[in-house]
Parts: C-alpha cells; structure tokens; sequence
C-alpha cells in the first residue's frame, strides 16, 4: 500500500511540479514515513535491549520489535489513507475489521514466537501508536487551521468555539 501512495505522490509532484501542490495528506504520509524509518535506524545503530533468542549464534537488537512497529505504523498509516479516500461505508468496515485482525495477528505473532521481549513488543505498540498520533495531530491542525482561515477567526479561538458548540467534542 505504501508504494501506491509513494505513487500517487510522484505523479501529482510531476504534474504540478510544485512539491505544495501534492495533496497534503500525502506530504505528511511522507513525513510520517521518514519519521518512522529515522526511529528505526535509530534503534539499530543504538541498541537497548537484545534478543532472548540468538539469531545464527549472534547477539541482534529487539528495542523495539521492529516489525511490529513497521507492521502497525505503515498498516494504520494506510487504512487513514484508505478511509480518507474511499466512499463506500462497507468497504470502509471491511478493511478496518481486516487491518485491525491483522495487526493483533503481527502483535500476537511476535510474541509467541519469542523472539522479542514482553516489553519491547509492547513498547513497539507504544511507539507506533505515538506516531500515528502525531499523523493525526498534524491533520487535524492543518483541518483547524483552513478552518479558522474561512472563518477569519484566530485557531485559538476557534478551538475554543468548536468545543463549547459541538457537543461531540467535549
């Protein structure tokens, strides 16, 4: 999935030739990855914590799982992607029902195999779910601040005034 959206980001890049001109979401879907890959490579080059198991008979990093923080952030990463994108409330249902079965299946995966510790998987979780809210954060600012833009208002204000009017945020 995230090659078709690393896609769909080039050719709207080529047509307009203006990197603002690419839809938004797919800028901060970029940035999102790059963040998530910066922590991965982090954690390689930094070891926390090691493997209960040895790999070919050599000591290798687990702080954090690496494939369940790739696995849930690119998998959450692209069911936001999808939701925004896709109309049909069925097909909507269905493939959140399908990532979320297969995100527990990765989770549970790795910690049946034993290849990480307890708390690394967890922290991966953590971690993942830490990313994602940023992804949200940014969208949401961005939404709030087009808003106050029509509006005319200061964000602050507006944020303020959303609250007290729209009894489905407080």
């Amino acid at each position: 999935m995230s090659p078709g959206f690393a896609v769909l980001g080039l050719i709207q890049f080529i047509k307009t030739k203006r990197l603002f001109k690419v839809d938004q979401d797919i800028l901060v879907l970029g940035g999102f990855y790059i963040l998530v890959f910066a922590s991965y490579i982090l954690f390689e080059v930094f070891a926390v914590n090691y493997r209960p198991l040895l790999s070919g008979g050599k000591v290798e990093t687990s702080y954090p799982s690496s494939t369940t923080l790739l696995v849930l952030c690119v998998i959450s990463a692209a069911a936001m992607q999808f939701n925004e994108r896709t109309q049909n409330p069925h097909l909507k249902s269905a493939v959140k029902i399908s990532i979320a079965a297969f995100s527990a299946f990765m989770v549970i995966g790795r910690l049946a195999s034993e290849f990480h510790w307890f708390t690394d998987i967890i922290d991966s979780v953590l971690f993942s779910a830490s990313f994602v809210m940023v992804c949200i954060s940014i969208k949401l600012e961005k939404a709030f601040s087009a808003r106050a833009r029509l509006n005319r208002t200061p964000l602050s204000l507006l944020s303020k005034k959303a609250i007290v009017c729209n009894p489905q945020i407080s």
